[in-house]
Parts: structure tokens; C-alpha cells; sequence
């Protein structure tokens, strides 16, 4: 029972390992957060959420191994990752400036909801440093396996089972349920709050997204 509840929090530490560090991920969950509303964020989080889930079936395949190994394949990757985050980042500063207006940070209308969840999903897709974790930590995750924790008095942890794969998906959820909330009841409290969250989110984005274009060249080159 106890191996057991031990590897769950294990997979909700992976888990979180992957959803929780700053990137462009987190810059799109954040934008839609402050700009559009909490619903609009967990949108956005369950986009990058459903593309680790098909990492996960592939990985399973040995396809993310294939990718890794092809140059040309990696290239693209960030080429088209690159363009998209670039693109990205212009509706997120468009956005941040329509914010600034008045009321035009409220909710988005109906034909925008799932609009966070596209865009997460694409870019989650066309991400390398995703397939990369799910080469390294990933790995961990899905080989069967045991160890044993010594500082918690010999406890095993198992790998590759159900419970450490529920147990990470649960990580991912935690985070793209609260993650969104802390940033707009943030925003309640500061009327500057969602502007500025965006503007960082678009930069966070621009950046990323020439550095994934750079890559592509060195990997071709």
C-alpha cells in the first residue's frame, strides 16, 4: 500500500517536472489565464496535456526514439516550432495591447474557447525539448523497473506500472489547474496584472521561438 501511494507521488513529481518549469508552454497558459479567464488556461494546459498523452502512446512505440535520431526530422521540428512561437508571440502582444482598453480582458467569446487548447497542442507537437523528456525522464517513467528509496526507510518505487503513469498525468493536472487560477486571482488584485503578464508571455515567446529557429539551422548545418 505504502510502494504503492509512493510511486503515485512519484509520477505527480515527473509530472510536474515536465508542466511546472517557465517556457513557451507555460507563456500560452498564462496568457489565456489573464487574458481570457481561467476556463481559457486550463484550455491551454490540457492542449500541452493531450500532446504528452500522444508522446506518451509513441513513446511506447519507440517512435520518439526514431525522431531523435533523425537530424532532418529534429530540424523541422524547430523550424515549424519556431515560426509558430513567433507567430504566437504577435497575438499574445496584439492581445496584451487590446487589454490595455478597458474591459476587454473579460472572458473570450464562445467561438474563442477552444482556441488556447489549438494552440498549446500545436506547439507541444512541434516541440523538441518535449520529445527530449520523454527520451530522458520519460524513459524512467515507462521502464519497468523498481528502486528503492533509503531515505524512506527502504520504500520501492515502481516503474513503468499504472500507478507512477496516473500518478503523472495527475502531476500535469495539478498544475494546469492551479497554475491558471494563481494567475488570474493575481489579476483581481492588479488591473496591470494581465497586460504585463501578456507582454512577458509574448516575449517569453519571441525568444523562444528564435532560438528554436537558430537551432534548426545549426542542426542542419
Amino acid at each position: 500500500m505504502l510502494d504503492g501511494a509512493v510511486s503515485a507521488l512519484a509520477g505527480v513529481a515527473l509530472g510536474l517536472s515536465l508542466a511546472a518549469p517557465p517556457g513557451p508552454m507555460n507563456a500560452i497558459i498564462a496568457e489565456e489565464s489573464v487574458l481570457r479567464g481561467w476556463g481559457s488556461g486550463f484550455r491551454a494546459g490540457l492542449g500541452a496535456m493531450t500532446a504528452d498523452a500522444c508522446f506518451f502512446a509513441l513513446a511506447l512505440l519507440g517512435v520518439v526514439a526514431v525522431v531523435d535520431e533523425l537530424p532532418a526530422v529534429r530540424a523541422a521540428l524547430f523550424g515549424a516550432g519556431g515560426l509558430l512561437m513567433l507567430y504566437f508571440a504577435y497575438g499574445a502582444a496584439s492581445d496584451a495591447s487590446a487589454a490595455f482598453g478597458a474591459d476587454e480582458a473579460a472572458p473570450a467569446a464562445s467561438s474563442a474557447d477552444s482556441r488556447g487548447f489549438r494552440k498549446a497542442f500545436a506547439l507541444a507537437l512541434t516541440n523538441p525539448y518535449q520529445i527530449l523528456w520523454w527520451l530522458t525522464a520519460g524513459v524512467g517513467l515507462l521502464d519497468p523497473g523498481q528502486f528503492t528509496l533509503d531515505a524512506l526507510g527502504g520504500v520501492s518505487v515502481a516503474t513503468g506500472s499504472p500507478v507512477i503513469v496516473v500518478g503523472f498525468f495527475a502531476g500535469i493536472g495539478v498544475w494546469i489547474t492551479g497554475f491558471p487560477a494563481a494567475l488570474v486571482a493575481a489579476g483581481r488584485r492588479v488591473d496591470a496584472f494581465a497586460p504585463a503578464v501578456a507582454y512577458l508571455s509574448a516575449a517569453v515567446l519571441a525568444l523562444a521561438g528564435l532560438s528554436f529557429l537558430r537551432e534548426a539551422v545549426v542542426v542542419l548545418g
